[in-house]
């Protein structure tokens, strides 16, 4: 197989924040890889308007049954776009936060830190999440002294991740974490994100919506389903920006993408179960 390690700036979401000149954040979409349906990238339209699946997806996942060597062609391939090394994560859908030294070494090493979130003050390392619906948060401090991501599903959500990873970013960068940027990349959307009242629940109760204003604002984020009772529509955007505010985060970006509905754009495991990975990473430049 002919491998040209080369992605463009199309192929890639470059987020539109107001991050420090040294700070570099990318996620990746389902283009520019080399990896077969039902890992390929999707082409809108066609004959009866559908749409087809083709060659050529940028699949990042080891684990999502795609043959390994395209796996590793295309994880080549962010490594020679980035131009740092990657600190890859066995993530578990918790809270667990790491830094991305210690993460880089141990998947050198064949043996990937179960976190969900990695953070660093060491230029040259990229902070990275791997996502198919679940939001990437990729957080930085507004001197460019730290960076972190954190891949916040819902599970995430409700048990810290993001408030972890800015705690840390923050003690990193030494500064409070109200002087922290956040971008939120692209994820299930609100109109999509079908959960059950055990998930409603779990955020209903939790200590970040105590007061009759976070409660309100968290209740919000879940839209009822009469035609399904029990069922509501979840927004993971407001959500992760909710429990930002409760750290004192107002320069929030992003959470506008969503990867259920632009099929052309991204992978979605709600969507179609067997499909790819994409990653989001953020680096401090030297």
């Amino acid at each position: 197989m002919t491998i040209t390690p080369e992605l463009s700036q199309a192929d890639l979401v470059h987020p539109g924040w107001a991050a420090p000149s040294n700070v570099r954040a990318i996620v990746t979409t389902r283009d520019g890889g080399v990896s077969e349906p039902p890992f390929g990238r999707w082409m809108a339209g066609g004959v009866g308007g559908e749409g087809r699946e083709l060659p050529g997806g940028l699949n990042l996942g080891r684990l999502s049954g795609d043959e390994p060597d395209r796996v590793e062609a295309n994880r080549s391939r962010l490594l020679a776009y980035a131009g740092v090394p990657v600190a890859w994560l066995k993530q578990v859908h918790g809270a667990g936060v790491v830094d991305a030294v210690d993460a880089l070494a141990a998947a050198r090493a064949g043996e990937p830190l179960n976190a969900d979130a990695c953070v660093t003050d060491r230029p040259g390392i990229a902070c990275t999440v791997m996502v198919a619906d679940c939001m990437p948060v990729l957080l930085c401090d507004g001197a460019g002294r730290a960076v972190g991501a954190a891949h916040a599903g819902w599970r995430g959500l409700a048990a810290g991740v993001i408030e972890k990873t800015a705690e840390r970013v923050a003690a990193l960068a030494g500064c409070d974490t109200h002087d922290l940027h956040a971008y939120l990349g692209p994820a299930i959307g609100p109109g999509a994100f079908e959960v059950g009242a055990d998930v409603r629940d779990a955020f209903m109760n939790h200590p970040a919506a105590v007061g009759a204003q976070q409660r309100d604002a968290t209740a919000a984020a879940f839209v009822a389903r009469p035609e399904a009772p029990g069922k509501y529509f979840a927004s993971l955007n407001a959500l992760a920006r909710l429990r930002l505010a409760t750290l004192g985060i107002e320069r929030i970006s992003g959470g506008d993408l969503c990867t259920y509905t632009q099929r052309e754009r991204f992978y979605s495991y709600r969507r179609e179960r067997v499909t790819g990975r994409m990653a989001a990473l953020v680096w401090l430049t030297p």
